[in-house]
């Protein structure tokens, strides 16, 4: 390491990590590969900038464990359970599989050259290696995409699960077959028993303990305490299934599972986020410098050859069975691509199987390179699998128009009817509200149960992905009366939004803002209206704490309404009456109708000019002969045209006083 100082080292990281990732991302492809790329071109094998990232694996793992820990909040004991034949049935078919065939394949490759020298217990090792898939890659980009709650998704994630547990018994199985297999039965054994406990412990008293001192840390009030509080259940949880022999990432993933009982789930994941994003980096700069270039330049056929057998071998083995579990073929097609790539684990396993000369070293060090190609490719192949799996799986695209299909017969008869983007809390109480006025609706989302049990309860709600233009066009985009979007992802609403702009630009899209500094993007980008959800909680809170005070009850409307109309355009822009002249002081902008007198100085003016306007004020339409005209096409202004204006009060006494050819406004107002 050429660093003089621990600064010089971390500056270093950061300066290489953010110019990595800024490149990649401006190609829209992965920061991933970013972090990846950055640990080779600094890694001992290629600028040499690190000689050595042995002293920064133990940092770097911490963001495996934030990463498990956050799957584990993706996840309750109840859904663990409920998804009990997938972890279980499906996932330990997979690993099992994997294993018995990479036995049988290394003892065909020694049949066929004697000079390798690999045992079985060798080919156990390397089975159990390549059976494993990249848990941080995997659902970091399923994440990214809003995929894990998909069909494909939820099968992806039961079979890292089980292979997160049975990585545990590998790493004590492993230095048995290389040292004494007498006791290799006994080590299992004892494993097993420990995973048993550590489930009983956090089951039978966890879940209790835990919501009554997340409860303690929250009444504080102190965001710091809270941050630590988090922290300290992070890695607790993971120092104690460490110290019992099982993995630091195991024990991350049942806190998370404990804390998503808890009603502070969200709040956790916010939090933690930025931890584990970029603790993930670090991990993958080091396994990025792990890519012994000038190994891969002199025996690269070997290394393809490896890469290409091992993508066969994991891509066959997981495809038939998921298929044999009852997925469809464009399913299992697709799971298995996603699961493609070699392991963080499996370096593990593989340098256990390295220290006891269970292969030659140039082998392993192959191996070793073989395994960081495939992770690179990994980020590549899960972009493109809808691609890849569309042209070998017509039953998926047969599924798929199956689905629209279904969605466009029924919406067929529905006119000004309301699509409603995400059917998740909020947007199950916006259909509620429009069923009880009678107001039609049509809801999508992408969470297959939660559509089966609201479809059964009467919802009309469809399985359908609203980010993908031919749902929208589907769902009958071009007649409804309005677009709710209720999706917490920014950048899936934006999409959304851009395709609901495209095919029916003139339909209302609202959108629902989570976040206060996203307000002004979602309304340059065409939204209607947007709704910030901290400013309604404020106005909630504030009405409450203002009828606590004893401030009457219409005076709190007012002021609500009076902030609302602020902040909404939609609420803005309506026709007062006399009983809320008050409000139009507070009001920004409003519209205000004017009949244009027979004496009026500014008859003649041409409409699309309007020289009379103050400069917060503009003409809406001119109503003349009982029809409304677009300002740009009324030519002149005659005397009983009415124009309808829009702007705020005191431009509204400027352009009266100049219509009227008065120095006070007059209330001739239609």
């Amino acid at each position: 390491m050429y660093m003089q100082s621990s600064l010089e080292f971390v500056l270093m990281m950061l300066g290489t990590a953010v110019i990595g990732v800024l490149l990649f991302r401006k190609f829209r492809l992965p920061s991933i590969l970013g972090y990846l790329a950055v640990g080779v071109v600094i890694g001992p094998y290629a600028t040499g900038l690190v000689s050595d990232a042995a002293p920064l694996q133990g940092l770097a793992e911490f963001g495996v464990v934030f990463l498990m820990f956050t799957v584990g909040l993706e996840f309750s004991f109840k859904r663990l359970m409920a998804m009990r034949n997938i972890v279980f049935g499906l996932g330990f078919a997979q690993v099992t599989a994997s294993v018995v065939v990479a036995i049988h394949i290394s003892a065909l490759i020694v049949f066929i050259i004697p000079e390798l020298g690999m045992s079985w217990q060798a080919a156990f090792a390397l089975g159990g290696a390549w059976a494993l898939s990249s848990t941080a890659i995997v659902t970091k980009m399923l994440a990214d995409r809003m995929e894990l709650e998909t069909e494909y998704g939820r099968r992806v994630l039961g079979i890292l699960l089980f292979q997160d547990i049975a990585i545990v018994i590998l790493l004590m199985v492993v230095p048995a077959l290389g040292s004494d297999p007498g006791s290799l039965w006994i080590d299992i054994g004892l494993t097993l028993a420990k995973v048993v406990f550590a489930l009983g412990i956090l089951l039978l008293i966890g879940e209790q303990v835990m919501n009554r001192w997340m409860g303690i840390v929250a009444r504080t009030g102190s965001q710091e305490l809270f941050m630590l509080n988090l922290l300290l259940l992070t890695l607790g949880a993971a120092w104690l299934t460490d110290t019992i022999g099982l993995s630091l990432e195991l024990g991350a993933f049942l806190a998370g599972m404990l804390v998503a009982e808890t009603r502070y789930r969200h709040e956790v994941e916010t939090n933690i986020k930025s931890f584990r994003d970029v603790l993930l980096g670090l991990y993958f700069i080091t396994i990025g410098m792990m890519l012994n270039l000038w190994l891969v330049r002199d025996r690269w056929w070997v290394i393809l050859i490896m890469v290409v057998c091992a993508f066969i071998f994991q891509f066959g083995v997981t495809a038939i069975v998921t298929r044999f579990f009852g997925a469809s073929k464009g399913v299992s097609l697709k799971v298995a691509l996603v699961l493609s790539q070699a392991s963080e684990f499996s370096f593990v396993l593989v340098n256990q199987v390295g220290s006891y000369n269970m292969i030659e070293p140039w082998l392993y060090q192959a191996t070793m390179a073989s395994m960081v190609v495939s992770m690179l490719m990994a980020p590549f192949i899960i972009m493109n699998a809808d691609r890849i799996v569309s042209r070998f799986a017509v039953d998926e695209w047969m599924k798929r128009s199956v689905e629209l299909t279904k969605i466009a017969s029924q919406t067929m008869t529905m006119q000004k009817h309301a699509i409603i983007c995400g059917f998740g809390k909020t947007g199950q109480a916006v259909a509620r509200l429009l069923a009880e006025e009678g107001i039609p609706y049509r809801a999508l989302d992408l969470d297959p149960e939660r559509v089966k049990r609201a479809e059964i309860a009467g919802e009309k709600v469809s399985y359908a992905d609203s980010t993908r233009r031919e749902a929208l066009v589907a769902a009958g985009i071009d007649r409804a009366s309005s677009i709710i979007i209720t999706l917490e992802r920014h950048d899936m609403a934006m999409r959304v939004l851009h395709y609901a702009k495209t095919v029916a630009p003139d339909v209302p899209v609202i959108v629902r803002c989570s976040d206060e500094n996203d307000f002004e993007a979602f309304r340059k980008a065409g939204a209607d209206e947007v709704v910030p959800e901290v400013l309604e909680c404020s106005l909630v809170l504030a009405s409450n704490a203002m009828v606590a005070a004893g401030v009457s009850m219409k005076q709190v409307l007012r002021r609500v309404r009076a902030s609302r109309m602020s902040r909404y355009a939609n609420l803005r822009e309506y026709f007062h009456g006399d009983d809320e002249a008050a409000l139009l002081e507070s009001a920004s902008r409003y519209l205000h109708a004017v009949r244009v007198p027979d004496n009026s100085p500014v008859i003649g003016q041409l409409s699309q000019e309007f020289p009379f306007l103050e400069p917060n004020v503009d003409v809406v339409s001119v109503v003349r002969g009982g029809n409304k005209i677009a300002p740009d096409v009324a030519g002149k202004i005659v005397a009983g045209d009415v124009l309808v204006l829009r702007g705020d009060h005191t431009g509204m006494v400027g352009v009266e006083r100049r219509i009227f050819g008065l120095d006070k406004p007059v209330d001739t107002v239609v």
